[in-house]
């Protein structure tokens, strides 16, 4: 019935559709898609990287989300980890899911993502 996930969607403070692009396009190497104009008046940012897509949507009384986050699968977690470091992001190690590799780190928003590596 289902064949896959289409988008996961985290929100956003209305306004800081720059820091979104910085992050996630120039940190993270994601590629902004271009929202429908309908929806592109709402404001927020899309982005896209292999088969992961990311929607950000701008919310009035905004809270990160703190323990719901997307988890991405990379295929070189220690290249996420650079990245994330050289943009001044910590990151926190995890090595409490079996068979996998894993870091959390928080957009500059404050979402929780999850970013996985297979250890097999």
């Amino acid at each position: 019935m289902f064949t896959r996930l289409h988008h996961m969607l985290l929100t956003m403070p209305g306004g800081e559709e720059s820091a979104a692009r910085a992050f996630y396009g120039d940190v993270l190497g994601m590629t902004e898609v271009d929202k429908p104009p309908v929806l592109a008046a709402r404001g927020g940012a899309w982005f896209r990287a292999g088969d992961v897509e990311l929607h950000l949507g701008v919310e009035e009384d905004f809270r990160p989300a703190r323990k719901g986050h997307p988890g991405v699968l990379v295929d070189d977690l220690d290249a996420v980890v650079r990245r994330l470091r050289a943009a001044g992001q910590d990151v926190e190690w995890d090595g409490d899911f079996p068979g996998y590799r894993r870091v959390y780190a928080n957009d500059p928003f404050g979402n929780r993502l999850e970013f996985l590596e297979s250890s097999d």
